[in-house]
């Protein structure tokens, strides 16, 4: 006797499939990340990352219209700083001028509403390549989170609705959140990236920004002092439970697809916005194996992205993010 309860009753049509479906991707989802360069009129390919580009000013202009007119309403900013403004210190990160604060302010006055999230970390304008202070071959932390706080304290300054520290420094959130409290910005979220491993998928994010860890005597290799182990899982709830209790606002799980369990984990544990980064690797692997024609581009995507969600994402920072709405 066959069973009362035949599951595939609810997949027999694209209807049906459409009108049970547990998980379902919007706009609103995504996290645009945009690197922006110094300039005017560049649109810079990234060689390891097909169909994404670095931007001068007056491109950004145009790419977040773009986005907003597609329902995409918040991006995440990264910058990519010329070799002579860097040093150990991150002495630009703070130039209320500088590369970054030009960049809130272009998007705020193009489009007001857009919500703007800002890297924090001292990569992108450290000489050595790494998130903190190098002293002795080894990354100081205490000196690097009071640089991270004026950091933040100037995207807020020029605009920034959200900062995202990125380094994984001890204490930073905490540290970041007083000071932007002593400074009367008690609106300006905090997005950490709680539980960021030290992940082989970066590479082509380090060659968008040219932010990698640079080979020369008494600088680590590596960012292994800082960021997680990929073998460890609770050490995730640990880091993550320690920024909301420091004041964060949204907790991040990077890299993305071999990090699922993480994220579940997290979820679980957490009553706060879990945000996962869909990172350059992951994007690089399957625009790689699209252009050789072993997988199909846009049928993987959006397995992909549904899976994050899925997972237990509230955001997903994503480079496939204008792809995945267009098919929407």
């Amino acid at each position: 006797m066959y069973p009362l309860r035949r599951n595939r009753r609810l997949r027999t049509t694209e209807a049906i499939r459409s009108m049970v479906r547990e998980t379902i991707l919007t706009p609103s989802d995504f996290l645009v990340p945009l690197f922006v360069v110094e300039g005017k009129n560049i649109k810079e390919e990234i060689a390891s990352m097909p169909n994404y580009y670095r931007m001068s000013l007056d491109n950004l202009e145009k790419e977040v219209k773009e986005l907003w007119e597609m329902g995409l309403c918040s991006v995440l900013l990264f910058v990519k700083v010329a070799d002579n403004l860097k040093d150990n210190k991150g002495t630009e990160a703070i130039n209320p001028n500088g590369l970054m604060q030009l960049a809130i302010q272009t998007i705020k006055n193009a489009c007001p509403d857009m919500l703007v999230m800002t890297d924090v970390a001292l990569d992108p304008y450290s000489s050595f390549g790494h998130d903190g202070i190098v002293h002795e071959g080894h990354i100081l932390n205490d000196e690097t989170v009071d640089i991270l706080a004026e950091m933040s304290i100037s995207h807020a300054n020029a605009g920034a609705d959200f900062v995202a520290p990125s380094d994984m420094m001890d204490g930073r959130i905490l540290t970041i959140r007083e000071a932007l409290e002593d400074e009367g910005f008690t609106n300006t979220g905090i997005m950490s990236y709680s539980a960021k491993y030290a992940s082989a998928y970066y590479g082509p994010f380090r060659d968008a920004l040219d932010s990698a860890p640079v080979d020369s005597k008494n600088v680590p290799k590596d960012k292994k002092t800082y960021q997680m182990d990929f073998a460890n899982r609770f050490e995730a709830i640990a880091e993550t439970q320690a920024d909301i209790d420091e004041g964060a606002d949204i907790v991040m799980v990077k890299p993305g697809l071999c990090y699922l369990d993480i994220v579940r984990e997290i979820r679980n544990e957490v009553e706060v916005p879990v945000a996962v980064y869909q990172v350059s690797g992951e994007y690089a692997m399957l625009k790689a194996a699209a252009e050789k024609g072993w997988l199909d581009h846009d049928a993987v995507m959006m397995e992909q992205l549904i899976a994050i969600k899925r997972a237990g994402a509230n955001i997903i920072a994503s480079y496939f993010a204008k792809d995945a709405v267009r098919l929407m």
